[in-house]
């Protein structure tokens, strides 16, 4: 750089294309100059090949140049080598050629991220059905430890940690039948309006409470509670295991010789299969309630009838099979919630994703099971 140059051109990053002069036709100097370090590449310089140019030779004075100054030239370069552009740094310091090679040997070392091939439809299809191969597979083997540690630990009761199982059963139980009880008052009430409609054509208003008493009972109380305890208790256990992971309290339980799942798991699961068929039971009556408010105020079936038609129209048996499934469902939401919050890793964000994949396999679940039940049910002739 010349000694007139300015202080401020002293401090950017300059580069000026020089003709060859004597040299071959297509020979073209490049002139660097100035600070080209992280201070002073903003802007950094835009290096076009000028046309018809087939090599270049750099040469620089006053030059300041570190690795960001490096990274900048050195990517210039390398896009002008693959044109097919000829490359003389002989005007370089040495000092300087060899940074510029170091830049370059990182940028190849560097492994190119190459875009992943869309495999279509039927690609999707197999990356689907192995993901869920491995989820099932995940999922059964975490059925087998329960299979394997849970009778032991039934057996020698005084191991099993009572005050968290206790503690379970209030927050998973107690404090959800306020939710519970009001959305299953609320689907009695629209079952029994729904059903009451058509019955009322025909002058069966008194059907209503065969209606409202047999799927609540046999169905859609057990399956409503499990919902309810899927997305609210389920996603809890997901969250609380999914932290501990975060922050290594699994790992230091492991330390101390603990089993995670004597200490974590089993006490859950316990507790919701304790909880899950007395929430279906609450259930049950609080349908039974929502659908006897319609039935009296809205289709002329007294208070009286209603109740004394329930024993006639259900039987205990009928009751049975729909609490038979609570605790069924109780093991799913249990094991899926604990399974998913051990599986989290990396950052926080993955503890919202775990409870995310939680709610909708229990959920999944609970509903595929239930038609199950169904299904065998109506193998079995009950």
């Amino acid at each position: 750089m010349p000694d007139s140059a300015s202080p401020t051109e002293m401090q950017s990053a300059h580069a000026q294309w020089l003709a060859g002069g004597g040299a071959a036709p297509g020979v073209r100097h490049l002139q660097l100059a100035g600070n080209w370090t992280v201070q002073g590449l903003d802007p950094a310089p835009r290096l076009r090949l000028p046309a018809g140019c087939r090599a270049v030779r750099l040469a620089a004075s006053d030059w300041q140049l570190d690795t960001a100054g490096a990274l900048v030239l050195a990517r210039s370069l390398q896009a002008w080598i693959d044109a097919g552009v000829e490359v003389d740094r002989a005007g370089l310091a040495v000092a300087q050629n060899q940074l510029i090679e170091l830049v370059q040997e990182r940028m190849t070392a560097a492994p190119r991220r190459q875009p992943r091939p869309h495999a279509g439809l039927l690609g999707d299809l197999g990356r689907a059905g192995a993901a869920a191969w491995r989820e099932g597979r995940e999922f059964m083997t975490f059925v087998g430890e329960l299979a394997w540690r849970g009778p032991p630990l039934l057996a020698r009761f005084w191991r099993i940690r009572w005050r968290e199982v206790v503690a379970e059963v209030d927050a998973a139980g107690i404090r959800a039948l306020g939710i519970i009880g009001l959305l299953s008052f609320l689907i009695g009430m629209v079952m029994a309006y729904q059903g009451g409609a058509t019955l009322a054509t025909y002058g069966a208003n008194i059907l209503i409470v065969n209606l409202v008493a047999i799927i609540t009972l046999r169905e859609l109380g057990p399956l409503l509670a499990a919902i309810l305890v899927a997305g609210r208790t389920g996603s809890s256990y997901t969250a609380q295991l999914g932290t501990m992971r975060i922050t290594e309290e699994i790992d230091a339980l492991r330390a101390l010789g603990l089993s995670p799942f004597e200490v974590l798991v089993f006490p859950k699961v316990l507790a919701l299969v304790i909880t899950l068929p007395l929430l279906s039971l609450f259930a049950d009556v609080m349908g039974l309630a929502g659908g006897g408010v319609v039935a009296s105020m809205g289709y002329g079936v007294s208070w009286s009838e209603y109740i004394s038609r329930i024993p006639q129209v259900v039987s205990a048996q009928t009751l049975a099979l729909g609490l038979v499934k609570a605790p069924v469902f109780a093991v799913i939401i249990a094991l899926v919630g604990c399974m998913q919050g051990l599986r989290v890793s990396g950052s926080a964000a993955a503890v919202g994703r775990a409870t995310t994949v939680s709610v909708v396999q229990a959920i999944f679940l609970v509903i595929v099971i239930d038609a199950g039940f169904s299904i065998l049910y109506n193998l079995l002739g009950l």
